[in-house]
């Protein structure tokens, strides 16, 4: 029997760790799935978002010191994984307990980031094309005016945040890191790759069907190769997780 392990889950560029909520009903019973609220979305609107990657990740660490599990990974899509990424970092600098994983997804490593590209993407249109290219955004959004203002401010704030991400030299985290890529996504297969520098464990990179968002697309095989990689960490050798009778 595992013992009970928390996600801590960090949204992509634009949303909330509300996009998360469904895993609760999906994932086994020993996972407990906890998004991770970023300031100016969700249940924090009141507060200002952060354009700073650095003065956020330090935030969110410092947040988390006092509320830590036992035992718990991180999950991270997109600007969640280098969120992710970060946090994990500060934790370590403070000698706080680790993750028992990282694991990233949709997101190049960070010595592969090219935060130059995030501030060519400007004004309504460029964000729109955007949304439409990641295919990731509900169509009910692009038919609501005021929705889709609010989508975009927030998309363009992360944007810049992304944008101020600076690759520096870290020493290799402790812990397995376990990657996810969609094989119509823009992202690189070089890119995902180099994940493997920034760890001293386990590492894996696995891959399915869709672009940007292939953890939707492809969400059955995409949750059941988490469980694995999550147990995986957890028990320190290949495990294969049996179908459920509903996907058998």
């Amino acid at each position: 029997m595992l013992k009970p392990l928390t996600l801590l889950c960090l949204p992509c560029a634009g949303a909330s760790g509300t996009m998360y909520l469904r895993w609760r009903r999906l994932l086994p019973s020993w996972i407990t799935v906890q998004p991770i609220e970023l300031p100016g979305r969700g249940s924090r609107t009141d507060e200002l978002p952060q354009e700073s990657y650095l003065a956020l990740i330090e935030s969110l660490g410092d947040e988390l010191v006092s509320i830590l599990p036992e035992q718990y990974a991180f999950f991270g899509h997109s600007m969640g994984a280098l969120l992710a990424y970060g946090i994990t970092h500060h934790l370590s600098a403070r000698k706080l307990p680790l993750p028992t994983a990282l694991v990233v997804s949709g997101c190049a490593a960070p010595n592969r980031q090219d935060s130059e590209r995030y501030s060519k993407i400007q004004g309504e249109a460029a964000l729109i094309a955007e949304l439409r290219k990641q295919a990731g955004t509900p169509e009910k959004v692009f038919d609501h005016s005021e929705l889709l203002a609010m989508t975009l401010d927030l998309l363009a704030i992360d944007y810049r945040l992304c944008g101020s991400f600076q690759h520096v030299e870290l020493p290799p985290l402790p812990i397995p890191i376990h990657v996810f890529g969609g094989r119509a996504d823009e992202i690189e297969a070089a890119k995902l790759n180099d994940w493997q520098l920034a760890g001293t464990q386990a590492f894996t990179l696995d891959w399915f069907e869709g672009g940007h968002f292939f953890l939707r697309q492809s969400e059955e095989v995409f949750l059941h190769t988490l469980v694995k990689r999550l147990t995986e960490s957890l028990i320190g050798v290949p495990y294969e997780v049996p179908e459920s009778p509903a996907t058998a």
